[in-house]
């Protein structure tokens, strides 16, 4: 059986770069603004013709709500069209997060009108999209990660609305809007691709834990498809999910996705010791394709430091076995593809793209070094992931 899923990809490239865009309120209440201290918005052009050179030819953005809606149902553009104009120059196809971490000053998703407030964006920023781009393939992330922003902002006081115990309340008013969101996105446009980019992780219990702590661990493991549940309207159905709104599943996995539950301990990604815990991505990637049957992304992956380019030749390899395994994988993201800074202390910068900022620089950002094992990593990936697409491929079953 061939790869057909291909050929109907709404991507304009298999592998993709992401451009980190958070506008989010950090653990110490100061908004971030991470589309400008990356330097991404002062060198759009360099970055994008950079992009291009690897043959990354799809890059995710995002609006940055928080910057986009100062004033209740207003709305500013702005900035938003000079991405969208470089876009255009440059040959690239942007995939738009609609909100990355960051909202309005006004709101927390535990405000009785954030829904609301969410659903009114998506349809103007459709209207405003449509009214100068009416024939493209038009993709968008409503919410980004809500499993992991639950977390952060719901039961550790990372973010806003900086709550501890309160992330399934977090979760639902994120979901809630998240639902009211496509619903209106595709009342607006029913073309619309809806992209999901939730966390892909593996939880386990302790070596020898017994069979209560070993269901406690299974719990939280599958706890991590919620929010996705919440969309299909599996879970909470009277948040207003439906079946029809799966559509592109996108999943982001780093280096520390998988790890026992008590006490914490990260597994080793590279299972140096044979852990028998340990699952490959391409078997989580598969769990994830047979629970919801959908065309799958990884929509983040990245490495810090000299770890990066041992990263990228197991993202190839898992992604050649998931692909050979029948799972209709459309691509994958390396994100972010140039440094940013911690989002709390906004140092050290975090050294897990394809460019570095120089930090020998007053404004680090503004100045991009290519980090040279990696670039050669990249191109060694996609000459494993291009063999791979040209193998047969395993049928799948879903029993």
């Amino acid at each position: 059986m061939p790869h057909d899923f291909l050929a109907t990809s709404p991507f304009q490239s298999f592998w993709m770069a992401g451009f980190e865009c958070t506008d989010q309120q950090n653990a110490f209440g100061n908004r971030v603004d991470f589309l400008t201290l990356t330097g991404h918005l002062q060198l759009l052009d360099d970055d994008y013709q950079a992009v291009r050179s690897f043959n990354l030819g799809t890059v995710r953005e995002g609006i940055r709500w928080s910057q986009v809606e100062r004033t209740p149902y207003q709305y500013d553009w702005s900035t938003v069209q000079v991405l969208l104009d470089a876009g255009q120059r440059n040959g690239i196809q942007q995939v738009w997060d609609l909100c990355h971490f960051g909202y309005p000053d006004d709101l927390t998703p535990l405000h009785p009108m954030f829904a609301r407030r969410f659903a009114h964006l998506c349809r103007a920023f459709v209207e405003f999209y449509r009214s100068q781009r009416p024939h493209d393939v038009l993709i968008v992330t409503p919410i980004n990660e809500v499993s992991f922003m639950s977390w952060l902002g719901g039961d550790v006081r990372g973010t806003s609305p900086y709550c501890v115990g309160q992330g399934w309340e977090v979760k639902r008013g994120l979901m809630r809007a998240y639902i009211e969101g496509v619903a209106a996105l595709r009342e607006a446009d029913p073309g619309i691709r809806i992209l999901t980019t939730e966390p892909l992780i593996n939880i386990v219990p302790r070596h020898g834990a017994g069979p209560a702590e070993t269901r406690r661990a299974r719990e939280f493991h599958l706890n991590q498809f919620q929010s996705v549940d919440m969309l299909a309207g599996r879970l909470c159905p009277e948040l207003g999910g439906r079946p029809e709104y799966l559509d592109l599943l996108g999943f982001n996995f780093y280096y520390d996705n998988q790890w026992q539950l008590e006490p914490h301990q990260t597994l080793p990604w590279a299972n140096d010791f044979n852990d028998s815990r340990f699952r490959p991505l391409s078997h989580l990637l598969r769990q994830a394709y047979r629970r919801y049957g959908r065309p799958v992304v990884l929509t983040e992956t990245s490495h810090p430091g000299q770890d990066r380019p041992l990263w990228l030749n197991m993202i190839a390899r898992e992604a050649a076995h998931a692909l050979k395994s029948g799972v209709p994988l459309l691509g994958v993201c390396l994100y972010p593809i140039i440094d940013r800074p911690d989002w709390d202390h906004l140092t050290p910068w975090h050294r897990a793209g394809l460019w570095d900022a120089d930090l020998t620089q007053p404004a680090p950002g503004l100045t991009r070094l290519l980090h040279e094992p990696s670039a050669d990593a990249l191109t060694q990936a996609q000459h494993t992931v291009a063999k791979a697409l040209r193998q047969p491929v395993e049928q799948l079953s879903f029993s």
